[in-house]
């Protein structure tokens, strides 16, 4: 698994227009915290179960790659903690090129328990849209 910045994902995204680019936030994160626009959306776990479900997940992937395991997937969550896990999972269904965007869509916690002011995707400034 690759591990970029969002600036560095911007990059890879602009010269890999084929990648799937996947935002595996709960679908509440998602619609109203806000994402890249073209991220597909397709959740590592929901509430309220909170529990994920890797065989689930692995299959909603593959349905988005079109069934192509060489498909580049880049993954994006609020930290870039989820994203591990759910890469892993893909690289162990055979998915051969598997991004974890560092740092994910919020960025990490500063001294007062805030996102959003340390790191990120949109602390970075990159492409993003809410409802």
């Amino acid at each position: 698994m690759k591990h970029l910045t969002p600036k560095e994902t911007w990059s890879y995204l602009q010269a890999h227009p084929e990648a799937l680019f996947v935002d595996i936030r709960m679908e509440i994160e998602y619609l109203y915290v806000g994402h890249p626009p073209g991220a597909v959306h397709v959740p590592w776990y929901e509430y309220p179960d909170m529990q994920p479900d890797p065989a689930r997940f692995v299959e909603q992937v593959r349905r988005e790659a079109g069934g192509d395991l060489a498909r580049p997937v880049v993954l994006l969550c609020r930290s870039g903690t989820r994203t591990v896990a759910a890469g892993e999972a893909l690289e162990a269904a055979g998915f051969q090129e598997v991004v974890n965007v560092v740092h994910g869509f919020e960025g990490d916690l500063d001294g007062d328990f805030h996102r959003n002011t340390v790191n990120g995707w949109r602390h970075d400034g990159l492409p993003w849209e809410q409802i």
